[in-house]
């Protein structure tokens, strides 16, 4: 067993347990942070993707011992009811999710992308921003709207502060 501390969604925390426990079983099961999600538990879904320093990662590939210091932000960390992100109001008036299983990693996924542009991103970019996010629900059109949705949000305020 081992004490590691690190701050997720802005709080300080401190979890006794064993260094190897990943950390997708850290958040679930010790902080009840349950939007993260385990499927395939190989890195390969995209169903558990955290913002590790403010990048995107697979937490159910993440030792807890190696989360000792670290940023996390989870989906619960980007918004909640009812102070949703833009990212997230745009999930839901384009109807991006269907069962929801794969929504929390895709958005934390969406929302580091959207952080580093500055522009509405073309269907290209967006597929190659979530690349490591599979859906086996929708056929990505409502999710790439919703992140184009976002991204002119996003512009619409920087041009209101700015102008």
């Amino acid at each position: 067993m081992k004490t590691i501390q690190f701050t997720v969604n802005g709080v300080q925390c401190s979890i006794t347990c064993p260094p190897a426990k990943t950390l997708l079983d850290v958040l679930r099961e010790d902080l009840g942070l349950t939007a993260s999600k385990e499927c395939c538990g190989k890195g390969e879904c995209g169903s558990c993707s955290v913002l590790i320093n403010n990048e995107v990662a697979c937490s159910c590939l993440v030792l807890a011992g190696q989360a000792e210091g670290q940023d996390i932000i989870t989906c619960e960390g980007v918004g909640l009811t009812p102070n949703l992100d833009v990212i997230q109001e745009s999930f839901v008036e384009e109807g991006a999710t269907q069962c929801g299983y794969c929504t929390p990693g895709i958005i934390v996924s969406a929302k580091a992308f959207l952080n580093g542009i500055n522009q509405i991103p073309t269907t290209d970019e967006i597929k190659t921003a979530l690349g490591g996010n599979l859906c086996r629900c929708t056929g990505y059109t409502k999710i790439i709207k919703a992140v184009q949705s976002a991204a002119a949000k996003n512009d619409s305020k920087k041009e209101t502060i700015t102008g």
